[in-house]
């Protein structure tokens, strides 16, 4: 009913006792009308959305251990929310490759995200996919900014529905998922520093909050490090399916201040989950989320990646309790957010990376297969077979993640076609001992002889080499040209599925079991549904049906 303002309104027509009627009628029929609709159980939109990505989960590990879990970590996502086993990537993917296709919908070759570093022509090494020499950091030297998302995610698209009334924050280990959770609209992604061990961030984001600034001051992780001590959390008998002579001999490991892998170890142990959590409720508290007019957001980032500093090349029993501690980390974060929030207003996605294809090497006594394929023998090979086709010159520049960059410039001067050396280039690299398969650039492109037909999608045009080459499993790579910081632990390839798991928990969606493989693409469209807002601007599949 319509009560109109100007002098002509009918109810201008009626005497006072009449229009107080006329009023209370309609008061009362949009009161009904209320009542029926929140009755009848129509969704209301979340007051918080919590996006976590926990880097190499497993379906098989938590399944293992979900009778010795606790009833509100993992046991609460498989009892009451959705749960897709396999969720598809395609081929195989770093952490921050698959956290980009987790919350933008799309995959690599859209997205901009390959890896999280990529091949610089210029300089010739790799670098951090996120470095922007525009921005400044924040508690690090470090320049990064999420600009090299080319699409929009999750969180984004959750900032523009909240009209700039709402609030999102992400939290991680690594500035790579923390820039991609963040995006382009969030108010803050922050990471712990490698350099200084603390809390930080980057100048692309205005909003720095106080949380952060205190922590670093009040209580900062480098004075704490070296007096925590990692080891079981349970008795040796929770520990199943592992052999008896593991059990016997307890781990034990600290992080000691004069040891430079200090922060890496860290990193990689469940101490830095137990870290997350902690800021991340500071966050939540301080910052009042869940409690603003909209759908704030707030992401974490989390790992259960197998422990490289392992005293023993059996990794079983960290393995094990990495699983454990993260339950636990679970459990308090849904119990602060069904007391502060209320579960029944948040909408909770849990994510996994599949597992890289890396794997520490076994013990040499058990005589398995092995070989070594060296990246600058294969470069050198490689340069040779091309000067004795197309005569002297520097053909090819370098290698990076499974990827030989040819150089252009030696192509274009010679006045050849980039496609025939690519091309010839493959050729050459198939024919080396412990390469399983070589593709061309070209090849890639026009979807030719491609054994695995998503490798397309997941490959990013803009960074990519000129030849790609796959390395047989059992083989390790020496990478003489590789610029991150890794751990001196021998790896080996390992096939492994490209698939992880993920949990939906979410109000007025019925606990269910998807068991066929899901498309990982799917999830972000798939969430912004639940959350009643406009998919991120490139997801490349339709929701999934859960309700």
């Amino acid at each position: 009913m319509l009560l109109y303002a100007n002098d002509k309104s009918p109810a201008k027509q009626f005497s006072p006792i009449r229009r107080k009627l006329l009023l209370t009628l309609a008061a009362s029929i949009m009161g009904a009308a209320g009542a029926a609709a929140h009755s009848s159980g129509t969704p209301t939109q979340p007051k918080l959305l919590v996006g976590i990505v926990v880097e190499d989960l497993r379906n098989e590990y938590i399944n293992l251990l979900r009778e010795h879990f606790a009833s509100g970590g993992f046991n609460r996502l498989l009892r009451d929310g959705v749960v897709i086993a396999n969720a598809d990537f395609g081929s195989p993917l770093d952490c921050a490759a698959a956290t980009a296709v987790l919350y933008t919908g799309a995959s690599p070759s859209v997205n901009g995200i390959p890896a999280a570093e990529v091949f610089d022509r210029s300089t010739l090494r790799g670098q951090s996919i996120f470095l922007d020499p525009q921005v400044m950091g924040n508690y690090t030297t470090d320049t990064y900014s999420p600009q090299a998302l080319a699409v929009t995610t999750v969180t984004d698209e959750a900032m523009v529905a909240g009209g700039g009334v709402t609030y999102a924050y992400a939290i991680a280990p690594d500035p790579n998922r923390a820039l991609i959770m963040a995006s382009h609209a969030g108010n803050c992604g922050m990471w712990l520093n490698d350099n200084n061990e603390s809390w930080a961030t980057t100048t692309y984001y205005r909003d720095v909050p106080s949380s952060l600034n205190l922590r670093n001051r009040l209580n900062p992780l480098k004075n704490r490090m070296d007096t925590m001590l990692w080891q079981p959390m349970h008795q040796r008998e929770e520990y199943v399916l592992m052999p008896d002579h593991l059990k016997l001999y307890p781990f034990k490991y600290s992080f000691r201040r004069q040891d430079p892998r200090k922060m890496l170890m860290f990193k990689n142990s469940p101490k830095a989950n137990e870290e997350v959590t902690n800021f991340a409720l500071d966050n939540m508290q301080q910052l009042g989320l869940g409690n603003h007019n909209g759908t704030d957001v707030l992401s974490i980032a989390y790992s259960v990646s197998p422990y490289e500093y392992s005293i023993n090349t059996d990794n079983r029993y960290e393995l094990l309790d990495a699983y454990y501690r993260l339950d636990r980390e679970l459990e308090r974060l849904f119990h602060s957010i069904d007391k502060t929030v209320g579960l029944d207003n948040t909408l909770i996605f849990l994510a996994g990376t599949p597992p890289p294809q890396e794997v520490p090497r076994d013990n040499t006594r058990w005589q398995l297969p092995y070989g070594e394929f060296s990246t600058r023998k294969a470069i050198s090979l490689l340069n040779l077979y091309l000067i004795a086709i197309y005569g002297n010159g520097d053909w090819v520049q370098g290698y990076h993640n499974g990827q030989f960059f040819l150089n252009h410039k030696v192509i274009e001067d010679k006045k050849l076609r980039v496609e025939d050396i690519r091309s010839e280039a493959a050729h050459f690299l198939q024919q080396m001992a412990g390469v399983k398969k070589a593709y061309s650039l070209d090849d890639i492109i026009d979807g030719r002889n491609l054994g695995n037909a998503p490798l397309r999608a997941n490959t990013s045009i803009q960074h990519a080499g000129d030849v790609l080459v796959e390395v047989m499993p059992g083989w390790q790579i020496i990478d003489d040209f590789a610029s991150l910081k890794r751990p001196a632990t021998d790896k080996v390839i390992r096939a492994s599925a490209t698939t992880a798991p993920v949990f939906i928990l979410a109000p007025h969606v019925k606990a269910q079991k998807l068991v066929e493989p899901v498309d990982a693409r799917s999830i972000a469209p798939t969430v912004t549904s639940l959350l009643r807002i406009r998919s991120p601007n490139a997801a490349e599949l339709p929701a999934l049906n859960l309700e």
